[in-house]
């Protein structure tokens, strides 16, 4: 399969970030792409009060875009994230949606994570305007597994073996991750759930600024199951392709069996975890 990432410059005006979304969407087509990744909370980005007044259904005025270019191109899209409308009035889950070629959901992933941290001088309170979902998702697109999850998620390593033994053969990780923890972070942890589970990662990041406080870092990727960055979007919006060979996973696990070597019958979790 060949498969893209798209890096985006969102902010809260919807009808630009559709604009935006289509034209990379059908470029990342046009350059063969049979999956195409978007980037978290493509569609809105701001401060918790535009995100709780923007949510929508699955069926709102997004996915349905989505659907609509899914079907005309061919292709299948994870539609990074959107904020979805609780049916309670209460807060937005942060969801991840995959819609098929026929233009169909085929899967939904709610953000188990919140990002509820302090970088540099700012405080993200993610909890405050949203709530986390509460089950591990691997889809199926085509002939591939894909395990889904979003930004801060990739700080879990646990979320990513689950989805690894449970025959995921690359995980998507669309984000929003800011430019601070990115400049250090970003490469290392991208590669390292690729190396360590040996998948694909599809990794699709916000760029640039965007009201209140949001400096994304860019530098979406396609990180191969030995490690290795298949291609990249560094800096700017546009997107990345690279194919996905299933052929080269099953010789990396049979080279460094890692997963199979696992010893879970001596693995304990500690009750409590260091603050």
């Amino acid at each position: 399969m060949r498969a893209a990432v798209v890096q985006m410059n969102s902010s809260a005006d919807v009808a630009g970030n559709l604009d935006a979304a289509e034209r990379f969407v059908r470029r990342a087509a046009a350059d063969g792409a049979e999956l195409i990744v978007l980037p978290e909370k493509w569609n809105l980005l701001g401060p918790g009060d535009v995100i709780h007044a923007g949510a929508e259904a699955l069926d709102g005025l997004s996915l349905s875009a989505v659907g609509t270019w899914a079907r005309e191109l061919g292709v299948w899209v994870l539609a990074g994230s959107i904020a979805e409308r609780a049916s309670d009035g209460g807060k937005p889950y942060n969801t991840s949606v995959l819609v098929s070629p026929e233009g169909e959901i085929g899967a939904t992933y709610r953000k188990l994570h919140m990002f509820d941290v302090d970088v540099g001088d700012v405080a993200y309170r993610e909890s405050e305007s949203e709530r986390a979902g509460d089950d591990v998702t691997v889809a199926t697109a085509a002939d591939l597994n894909l395990g889904m999850t979003i930004c801060y998620d990739l700080r879990f390593p646990e979320l990513y073996r689950i989805l690894a033994l449970r025959s995921a053969d690359a995980f998507a990780i669309p984000s929003a991750f800011t430019a601070v923890t990115g400049r250090a972070h970003w490469d290392v942890l991208v590669r390292a759930r690729a190396i360590e589970n040996a998948v694909f990662v599809l990794a699709a990041n916000q760029f640039g600024q965007a009201p209140p406080h949001y400096d994304s870092f860019g530098h979406s990727c396609i990180v191969g199951p030995w490690g290795e960055v298949l291609a990249m979007v560094e800096e700017g919006e546009g997107h990345a392709c690279a194919e996905l060979d299933l052929g080269e996973l099953a010789r990396v696990r049979a080279s460094v069996p890692a997963l199979a070597n696992r010893r879970p019958d001596a693995y304990r979790w500690p009750e409590e975890a260091p603050v």
